[in-house]
């Protein structure tokens, strides 16, 4: 227990590299500072710049690159639902729930990858969409999801098909009158780097007569992710989020964010959140795991 927190530290423990300390850093020869123009080094730092802080919304919007603060859009929503953040180096997945059924859940590590299972046996009344491996390990590839489309993306990927091959395979849950978008977020590691695509699946309409399919491909930026989640908030039915995934600041400490945004997700809503970083030059892998029936 860490201030009151049911931390589960897991993974190979290893001294974050400067860059997550928030000192200097350089990769590939550009500055870590996505707020400022790495090519004109002429451009006046802020003084979170050259204190050696990491990228902030400010800064980045300083630049011509807006985001939005996680936490902010997190406080301000008491119901998100199911979300997915994907930034330089680390990847966020969280769930909440409104009903009994949704709210008796636990994330769970196997191997590489993690699992959701119910923390309460005897009280499940329907697993088929609250039961699921939200995050699957391939070679050189990390896939997170919302549902079991992730097994669907795994069984395209090994058989040498795409991301998007296996989800036109697959649509929004069937939970009328919410139409539930699928999520999905698939990193794909390259030399010191990786690439990124994430995909929403929503109904066209009211009824849930079709499927609407989105993906988004991302080179990663250090300092910037992406955030992805189901719904724009709570009501009856459910609305379904919509645009674009929300570029927010990713910071560099791994405990202070996860901790952050656990406090920021609505205290009765709220389930489990899990977080895994990856050292881009050794391939170490750090998790964080916070599951509120603990």
């Amino acid at each position: 227990m860490t201030d009151g927190y049911a931390w589960e530290t897991t993974g190979e423990q290893r001294a974050y590299p400067a860059d997550r300390l928030g000192k200097p850093s350089r990769r590939r020869g550009l500055p870590f500072f996505i707020g400022r123009d790495a090519e004109n080094t002429d451009a006046p730092r802020t003084d979170a710049e050259s204190a050696g802080v990491a990228a902030t919304p400010e800064s980045l919007k300083r630049k011509g690159m807006p985001v939005q603060d996680l936490v902010e859009l997190l406080k301000n929503n008491p119901y998100p639902g199911r979300g997915i953040v994907v930034g330089k180096d680390t990847v966020y997945y969280f769930i909440m729930g409104r009903s009994v059924n949704s709210r008796n859940r636990i994330f769970k590590e196997e191997g590489e990858d993690v699992m959701i299972y119910p923390f309460d046996a005897s009280k499940v009344e329907d697993p088929s969409l609250i039961i699921y491996a939200p995050i699957r390990k391939l070679d050189g590839k990390l896939i997170v999801t919302n549902g079991d489309q992730t097994d669907t993306i795994r069984d395209f990927v090994v058989a040498g098909k795409s991301f998007e091959d296996a989800l036109e395979t697959r649509e929004f849950e069937p939970d009328a009158p919410n139409w539930t978008p699928r999520i999905s977020g698939m990193l794909t590691f390259a030399e010191n780097d990786f690439t990124y695509k994430m995909s929403i699946l929503k109904s066209a309409d009211e009824a849930g007569t079709a499927c609407n399919r989105f993906t988004y491909s991302y080179k990663a930026i250090a300092g910037v992710g992406h955030f992805l989640h189901t719904y724009m908030g709570d009501g009856s039915p459910l609305p379904t989020f919509t645009g674009e995934p929300e570029r927010a600041s990713i910071p560099n400490d791994i405990d202070a964010w996860t901790k952050e945004i656990w406090e920021n997700l609505n205290e009765q809503n709220k389930i489990s959140i899990y977080v895994r970083f990856t050292d881009l030059k050794t391939g170490a892998v750090e998790n964080r795991m916070i599951n509120k029936n603990a």
